[in-house]
């Protein structure tokens, strides 16, 4: 069983900077899927960003340019930085990872963009 612990929410102003990290348990992770998944209030959760075990990547276009997705194999740990935050971003933010049949999901960490 996989467990993944995302960290790194918070309030911030428009503009700002935030960089969230989801650390995984297991062996699994080298050759995962990572992902970060967003869901606002009253709102479908949507694909942010996406990093595949060989390094490549894809983003959601709103957040083109503005977020990064990276991974460091050696401590199971992706992270999302954010910056040039916008209020559209606020969400709770989710972790998965993906390999197989295994869907693995984290607890979700609170972004708020507000001034």
């Amino acid at each position: 069983q996989v467990q993944l612990v995302e960290s790194g929410g918070g309030l911030v102003q428009p503009g700002g900077s935030l960089r969230l990290s989801c650390a995984a348990s297991g062996s699994i992770f080298s050759v995962a899927v990572m992902g970060w998944y967003r869901q606002a209030p009253g709102k479908q959760r949507e694909k942010v960003a996406r990093i595949f075990s060989y390094g490549n990547t894809d983003y959601v276009d709103s957040v083109k340019g503005r977020f990064t997705i990276s991974r460091d194999n050696a401590k199971s740990t992706v992270y999302l930085q954010m910056n040039s935050l916008k209020p559209e971003d606020t969400a709770v933010y989710y972790c998965n990872l993906f390999v197989g049949t295994l869907d693995a999901w984290g607890q979700g960490t609170l972004v708020t963009v507000s001034s």
